[in-house]
C-alpha cells in the first residue's frame, strides 16, 4: 500500500486570511501555498473557507429494547435538494462555548429529544465537507431508556421545532437502505451501528 503524505510545518503557508462575512458564522478567504506532490510548493491559491463551530452529534440507542431515537426538523440547506427539507436526523449541536463533545451531547440530548444519556461511546471524528468548510463532527453513540420518548422539542428562542422519534433499529436501517435518511452523520451512525450491534449490545447489557 503506498504511504499516504505526512505534512509538517512547512508544508502549508497562510499567506493572508481576510475575513468576508462575520456573523454566527463567519466566511473568511484564504491565500496559500502547499507543498505539491511532485515536490516544491504549489503558485499561490485563493479559496473561500466557511468558519463554523465544531459539531456533535449523538445517536441514542436503547439496548434494552434495540431502538434508536431520531428527530425530524426542517433544514434550509434542503430546499430545492430533497422532496422533503424536513429531515431525519440525529440529536446535533455546536461547540460554541467553554464544554466538552460528551457535554454537548448530553445537553443536546436533554434539548431536543428531552433524553438523559447514560454511556456514551465514540464513533468516529470526521470532517464533512473540507472543501469549504473547517467544521469538525464528534460522532457518538449515547445509551438512553426509550419508553415514553417523543413528543415536540427544541428551544423556541432557537427556532427550533423538532419531532421525536422511536424506530427498531433494524427500521433505521432500512430507511437508510431506500435513502429516506440522507443525511452524513445519521447515516454513519446507524450504519456503524449496524455493523457493531452485538458488540455494543455485549458491552452494554
Amino acid at each position: 500500500m503506498t504511504d499516504v503524505f505526512q505534512s509538517g510545518p512547512d508544508d502549508i503557508q497562510i499567506v493572508r486570511r481576510e475575513t468576508c462575512f462575520s456573523g454566527f458564522y463567519r466566511l473568511q478567504r484564504l491565500h496559500f501555498r502547499h507543498r505539491l506532490f511532485s515536490g516544491g510548493m504549489s503558485p499561490e491559491i485563493e479559496r473561500e473557507l466557511f468558519v463554523r463551530h465544531d459539531a456533535v452529534c449523538v445517536l441514542p440507542y436503547d439496548v434494552a429494547r434495540d431502538r434508536v431515537v431520531l428527530i425530524e426538523q426542517f433544514r434550509v440547506g434542503a430546499i430545492g435538494k430533497v422532496a422533503n427539507p424536513w429531515l431525519i436526523e440525529l440529536v446535533a449541536g455546536l461547540i460554541d462555548k467553554d464544554e466538552q463533545p460528551e457535554e454537548v451531547a448530553r445537553r443536546e440530548a436533554v434539548e431536543e429529544a428531552g433524553l438523559s444519556l447514560g454511556q456514551l461511546m465514540p464513533i468516529t471524528n470526521y470532517l464533512p465537507s473540507p472543501g469549504g468548510s473547517d467544521e469538525f463532527v464528534h460522532l457518538f453513540l449515547g445509551s438512553c431508556d426509550s419508553e415514553g420518548a417523543g413528543g415536540i422539542h427544541g428551544l423556541v428562542d432557537e427556532g427550533e421545532d423538532i419531532r421525536v422519534h422511536v424506530w427498531p433499529l433494524d427500521e433505521a436501517l432500512a430507511q437508510v437502505a431506500d435513502g429516506r435518511i440522507g443525511n452524513a452523520a445519521t447515516i454513519i451512525a446507524l450504519q456503524w451501528l449496524g455493523l457493531n450491534r452485538q458488540r455494543v449490545r455485549g458491552a452494554w447489557a
